[in-house]
Protein backbone atom coordinates (compact mmCIF):
# COMPACT_ATOMS: atom_id res chain seq x y z
CA UNK A 1 0.00 0.00 0.00
CA UNK A 2 1.40 3.30 -1.05
CA UNK A 3 2.07 5.83 1.50
CA UNK A 4 0.77 10.17 1.04
CA UNK A 5 3.89 10.81 0.49
CA UNK A 6 4.47 8.23 -2.27
CA UNK A 7 1.11 9.35 -3.53
CA UNK A 8 2.17 12.87 -3.59
CA UNK A 9 5.12 11.48 -5.39
CA UNK A 10 3.06 10.09 -7.75
CA UNK A 11 1.29 13.17 -8.86
CA UNK A 12 4.30 14.71 -9.95
CA UNK A 13 3.93 18.16 -7.96
CA UNK A 14 7.52 19.71 -10.20
CA UNK A 15 4.74 19.54 -13.36
CA UNK A 16 2.11 21.09 -11.25
CA UNK A 17 3.37 24.75 -12.75
CA UNK A 18 1.87 24.00 -15.73
CA UNK A 19 -1.70 24.10 -14.53
CA UNK A 20 -1.35 27.05 -12.13
CA UNK A 21 0.15 29.34 -14.74
CA UNK A 22 -1.92 29.29 -17.77
CA UNK A 23 -5.10 29.93 -15.35
CA UNK A 24 -3.26 32.75 -13.78
CA UNK A 25 -2.22 34.60 -16.75
CA UNK A 26 -6.37 34.04 -18.07
CA UNK A 27 -7.15 35.79 -14.60
CA UNK A 28 -4.79 38.63 -15.15
CA UNK A 29 -6.32 39.35 -18.97
CA UNK A 30 -9.74 39.26 -16.96
CA UNK A 31 -8.59 41.64 -14.32
CA UNK A 32 -6.86 43.91 -17.19
CA UNK A 33 -10.58 44.02 -19.00
CA UNK A 34 -12.09 44.43 -15.87
CA UNK A 35 -14.05 41.28 -15.53
CA UNK A 36 -11.80 39.08 -12.90
CA UNK A 37 -14.34 37.36 -10.43
CA UNK A 38 -12.47 35.20 -7.99
CA UNK A 39 -14.56 32.51 -7.58
CA UNK A 40 -14.65 31.31 -10.87
CA UNK A 41 -10.98 31.69 -11.21
CA UNK A 42 -10.74 29.55 -8.21
CA UNK A 43 -13.20 26.64 -10.09
CA UNK A 44 -10.68 27.30 -13.26
CA UNK A 45 -7.44 26.11 -11.05
CA UNK A 46 -9.37 23.16 -9.47
CA UNK A 47 -10.25 21.87 -13.21
CA UNK A 48 -6.81 22.38 -14.45
CA UNK A 49 -4.99 20.76 -11.26
CA UNK A 50 -7.60 17.76 -11.41
CA UNK A 51 -6.55 17.22 -14.91
CA UNK A 52 -2.81 17.72 -14.55
CA UNK A 53 -2.52 15.14 -11.27
CA UNK A 54 -4.69 13.23 -13.35
CA UNK A 55 -2.91 12.90 -16.60
CA UNK A 56 0.01 11.91 -14.33
CA UNK A 57 -1.56 9.27 -12.64
CA UNK A 58 -3.21 8.07 -15.61
CA UNK A 59 0.11 8.17 -17.41
CA UNK A 60 2.07 6.34 -14.17
CA UNK A 61 -1.01 3.62 -14.81
CA UNK A 62 -0.65 3.01 -18.40
CA UNK A 63 2.78 2.96 -18.90
CA UNK A 64 3.12 0.65 -15.30
CA UNK A 65 0.80 -2.05 -16.76
CA UNK A 66 3.05 -1.98 -20.37
CA UNK A 67 6.30 -2.47 -18.41
CA UNK A 68 7.57 0.80 -19.75
CA UNK A 69 8.52 2.25 -16.09
CA UNK A 70 10.54 -0.57 -14.99
CA UNK A 71 13.54 0.90 -15.53
CA UNK A 72 13.58 4.94 -15.02
CA UNK A 73 15.91 7.53 -14.55
CA UNK A 74 13.04 10.08 -13.12
CA UNK A 75 10.95 10.39 -10.14
CA UNK A 76 9.24 7.31 -8.77
CA UNK A 77 5.93 5.90 -10.10
CA UNK A 78 3.82 4.37 -8.60
CA UNK A 79 3.01 1.19 -10.53
CA UNK A 80 6.36 0.24 -11.49
CA UNK A 81 7.81 0.64 -8.49
CA UNK A 82 4.92 -1.49 -7.19
CA UNK A 83 4.13 0.79 -4.32
CA UNK A 84 1.03 0.63 -5.47
CA UNK A 85 -1.41 -1.73 -7.87
CA UNK A 86 -2.50 -0.84 -11.00
CA UNK A 87 -6.33 -0.56 -10.26
CA UNK A 88 -5.50 2.06 -7.17
CA UNK A 89 -3.75 4.32 -9.54
CA UNK A 90 -6.22 4.16 -12.02
CA UNK A 91 -9.30 4.85 -9.74
CA UNK A 92 -6.60 7.98 -8.57
CA UNK A 93 -6.58 9.05 -11.93
CA UNK A 94 -10.55 8.58 -12.71
CA UNK A 95 -11.13 10.36 -9.63
CA UNK A 96 -9.43 13.22 -10.41
CA UNK A 97 -11.31 13.61 -13.86
CA UNK A 98 -14.48 13.35 -12.61
CA UNK A 99 -13.62 16.24 -9.95
CA UNK A 100 -12.72 18.05 -13.10
CA UNK A 101 -15.20 17.36 -14.75
CA UNK A 102 -17.60 18.64 -11.79
CA UNK A 103 -16.26 21.68 -11.41
CA UNK A 104 -16.11 22.18 -15.16
CA UNK A 105 -20.01 21.67 -15.13
CA UNK A 106 -20.09 24.20 -12.47
CA UNK A 107 -18.60 26.88 -15.03
CA UNK A 108 -20.31 25.59 -17.79
CA UNK A 109 -23.78 26.32 -16.00
CA UNK A 110 -23.17 29.44 -14.37
CA UNK A 111 -21.80 30.73 -17.73
CA UNK A 112 -24.57 28.64 -19.83
CA UNK A 113 -21.84 28.22 -22.60
CA UNK A 114 -22.36 24.89 -23.02
CA UNK A 115 -19.92 24.22 -25.53
CA UNK A 116 -17.49 24.11 -22.81
CA UNK A 117 -19.09 20.47 -22.31
CA UNK A 118 -16.92 19.36 -25.91
CA UNK A 119 -14.38 21.14 -24.57
CA UNK A 120 -14.13 19.51 -21.32
CA UNK A 121 -14.76 16.13 -22.92
CA UNK A 122 -12.01 16.74 -25.08
CA UNK A 123 -9.54 17.83 -22.58
CA UNK A 124 -10.69 14.92 -20.69
CA UNK A 125 -9.97 12.63 -23.45
CA UNK A 126 -6.58 13.92 -24.06
CA UNK A 127 -5.73 13.17 -20.73
CA UNK A 128 -6.63 10.13 -21.04
CA UNK A 129 -4.96 9.11 -24.30
CA UNK A 130 -1.73 10.29 -24.24
CA UNK A 131 -0.52 7.22 -22.55
CA UNK A 132 -3.98 5.18 -22.53
CA UNK A 133 -5.72 3.43 -24.90
CA UNK A 134 -4.35 0.91 -27.69
CA UNK A 135 -2.70 3.50 -30.12
CA UNK A 136 -1.12 6.80 -27.08
CA UNK A 137 -0.43 9.82 -28.94
CA UNK A 138 2.03 10.54 -26.37
CA UNK A 139 4.31 7.61 -28.18
CA UNK A 140 3.16 9.35 -31.62
CA UNK A 141 5.34 12.59 -30.65
CA UNK A 142 2.40 14.49 -29.83
CA UNK A 143 2.94 15.36 -26.62
CA UNK A 144 3.79 18.52 -26.98
CA UNK A 145 1.23 19.81 -28.85
CA UNK A 146 -1.24 18.93 -26.92
CA UNK A 147 0.11 20.37 -23.87
CA UNK A 148 0.18 23.45 -26.01
CA UNK A 149 -3.30 23.17 -27.08
CA UNK A 150 -4.71 22.34 -23.46
CA UNK A 151 -2.33 23.60 -21.16
CA UNK A 152 -1.78 26.98 -23.48
CA UNK A 153 -4.35 27.87 -25.79
CA UNK A 154 -7.63 26.16 -24.14
CA UNK A 155 -6.57 26.59 -20.67
CA UNK A 156 -5.62 30.67 -20.84
CA UNK A 157 -8.46 31.31 -23.30
CA UNK A 158 -11.04 28.83 -21.24
CA UNK A 159 -10.02 30.53 -17.75
CA UNK A 160 -10.56 34.18 -19.43
CA UNK A 161 -13.83 33.31 -21.11
CA UNK A 162 -15.58 31.73 -17.79
CA UNK A 163 -15.05 35.47 -16.34
CA UNK A 164 -15.74 37.38 -18.68
CA UNK A 165 -18.03 35.35 -20.94
CA UNK A 166 -15.83 36.29 -24.13
CA UNK A 167 -12.83 36.07 -24.99
CA UNK A 168 -10.26 39.06 -26.15
CA UNK A 169 -7.75 39.11 -28.41
CA UNK A 170 -5.30 38.90 -25.81
CA UNK A 171 -6.26 36.29 -24.02
CA UNK A 172 -5.43 34.29 -27.06
CA UNK A 173 -1.90 35.88 -27.40
CA UNK A 174 -0.65 35.55 -23.68
CA UNK A 175 -1.81 31.91 -24.47
CA UNK A 176 1.28 31.25 -26.19
CA UNK A 177 3.98 31.57 -24.14
CA UNK A 178 1.91 29.99 -21.51
CA UNK A 179 1.72 27.08 -24.02
CA UNK A 180 5.50 27.40 -24.48
CA UNK A 181 6.52 26.89 -21.10
CA UNK A 182 3.98 23.45 -20.51
CA UNK A 183 5.78 22.15 -23.25
CA UNK A 184 9.34 23.27 -21.95
CA UNK A 185 8.32 21.25 -18.94
CA UNK A 186 7.29 18.03 -21.33
CA UNK A 187 10.61 18.52 -23.25
CA UNK A 188 12.85 18.56 -20.74
CA UNK A 189 10.74 15.58 -18.99
CA UNK A 190 11.40 13.68 -22.28
CA UNK A 191 15.05 14.46 -22.79
CA UNK A 192 15.98 13.46 -19.48
CA UNK A 193 14.15 9.65 -20.52
CA UNK A 194 15.11 9.88 -23.98
CA UNK A 195 17.79 6.58 -23.61
CA UNK A 196 15.08 4.64 -21.88
CA UNK A 197 12.23 5.92 -23.96
CA UNK A 198 13.40 4.44 -27.19
CA UNK A 199 13.82 0.69 -26.53
CA UNK A 200 10.98 0.94 -24.53
CA UNK A 201 8.81 1.84 -27.62
CA UNK A 202 8.17 5.48 -26.58
CA UNK A 203 8.34 7.45 -29.23
CA UNK A 204 8.01 10.82 -27.68
CA UNK A 205 9.33 14.13 -29.87
CA UNK A 206 12.69 13.95 -28.15
CA UNK A 207 13.02 10.16 -29.25
CA UNK A 208 12.05 11.22 -33.21
CA UNK A 209 13.86 14.73 -33.05
CA UNK A 210 16.79 12.92 -30.85
CA UNK A 211 19.20 14.47 -28.56
CA UNK A 212 20.66 17.53 -30.13
CA UNK A 213 17.18 19.20 -31.66
CA UNK A 214 15.66 18.12 -28.84
CA UNK A 215 17.63 20.39 -26.78
CA UNK A 216 17.26 23.38 -29.37
CA UNK A 217 13.08 22.67 -29.02
CA UNK A 218 13.59 23.09 -25.14
CA UNK A 219 15.83 26.26 -25.63
CA UNK A 220 13.06 27.91 -27.47
CA UNK A 221 10.58 27.17 -25.41
CA UNK A 222 12.38 29.02 -22.35
CA UNK A 223 13.41 31.84 -25.16
CA UNK A 224 10.44 32.61 -26.88
CA UNK A 225 8.43 33.61 -24.44
CA UNK A 226 10.80 36.31 -23.39
CA UNK A 227 10.72 37.58 -27.06
CA UNK A 228 7.12 37.57 -26.88
CA UNK A 229 6.36 39.36 -23.36
CA UNK A 230 7.82 42.87 -25.22
CA UNK A 231 5.66 42.20 -28.27
CA UNK A 232 2.25 42.02 -25.54
CA UNK A 233 3.84 44.84 -24.06
CA UNK A 234 2.91 47.21 -27.01
CA UNK A 235 -1.03 46.52 -26.09
CA UNK A 236 -0.27 45.86 -22.35
CA UNK A 237 3.02 48.11 -21.49
CA UNK A 238 2.79 46.13 -18.08
CA UNK A 239 3.40 42.76 -19.68
CA UNK A 240 6.92 43.88 -20.03
CA UNK A 241 6.99 42.62 -16.30
CA UNK A 242 7.47 39.04 -17.43
CA UNK A 243 11.37 40.09 -18.75
CA UNK A 244 12.14 40.07 -14.84
CA UNK A 245 12.08 36.51 -14.70
CA UNK A 246 15.18 35.84 -17.50
CA UNK A 247 17.78 35.66 -14.98
CA UNK A 248 15.79 32.27 -13.81
CA UNK A 249 16.27 30.35 -17.26
CA UNK A 250 19.68 30.97 -17.49
CA UNK A 251 20.87 27.96 -15.35
CA UNK A 252 18.16 25.36 -17.04
CA UNK A 253 18.81 26.31 -20.57
CA UNK A 254 22.89 26.42 -19.86
CA UNK A 255 22.31 22.78 -18.21
CA UNK A 256 20.55 21.61 -21.09
CA UNK A 257 22.87 23.03 -23.43
CA UNK A 258 26.01 21.75 -21.79
CA UNK A 259 24.67 18.55 -22.70
CA UNK A 260 22.83 17.44 -19.13
CA UNK A 261 21.30 14.04 -18.99
CA UNK A 262 19.89 11.50 -17.14
CA UNK A 263 19.06 12.21 -13.44
CA UNK A 264 20.88 15.41 -13.18
CA UNK A 265 17.96 16.71 -15.66
CA UNK A 266 15.26 16.11 -12.76
CA UNK A 267 16.81 19.55 -11.07
CA UNK A 268 16.37 21.28 -14.32
CA UNK A 269 12.93 20.25 -14.46
CA UNK A 270 12.29 21.85 -11.12
CA UNK A 271 14.35 24.89 -12.36
CA UNK A 272 12.08 25.11 -15.48
CA UNK A 273 9.09 25.11 -13.24
CA UNK A 274 10.56 28.28 -11.31
CA UNK A 275 10.92 30.10 -14.09
CA UNK A 276 7.24 28.98 -15.61
CA UNK A 277 6.35 29.73 -12.52
CA UNK A 278 8.00 33.49 -11.94
CA UNK A 279 7.34 34.53 -15.61
CA UNK A 280 3.47 33.48 -15.43
CA UNK A 281 2.80 35.35 -12.33
CA UNK A 282 4.88 38.65 -13.63
CA UNK A 283 3.05 38.73 -16.70
CA UNK A 284 -0.57 37.87 -14.61
CA UNK A 285 0.34 40.98 -12.39
CA UNK A 286 1.36 42.89 -15.64
CA UNK A 287 -2.07 41.83 -17.35
CA UNK A 288 -4.06 42.73 -14.59
CA UNK A 289 -2.56 45.88 -13.83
Amino acid sequence: MATPSQWIAGARPRTLPAAVVPVAVGTGVAIGYGGGVWWRALLALFVALALQVGVNYANDYSDGVRGTDSDRVGPMRLVGSRAASPRQVLTAALACFLAAAVAGLVLVVVTGAWWLLLVGALAIAAAWFYTGGSSPYGYRALGEVSVFVFFGLVAVAGTTYVQLEYLPWLAVAAAVPAGLLACAMLVVNNLRDIVTDGPAGKRTMAVVLGDHRTRVLYTLCLVLPLVIAPVLALWQPFAALALLAAPLAVAPVKAVRAGTTGPALIATLQQTGRFQLVYGLLLTIGLAL
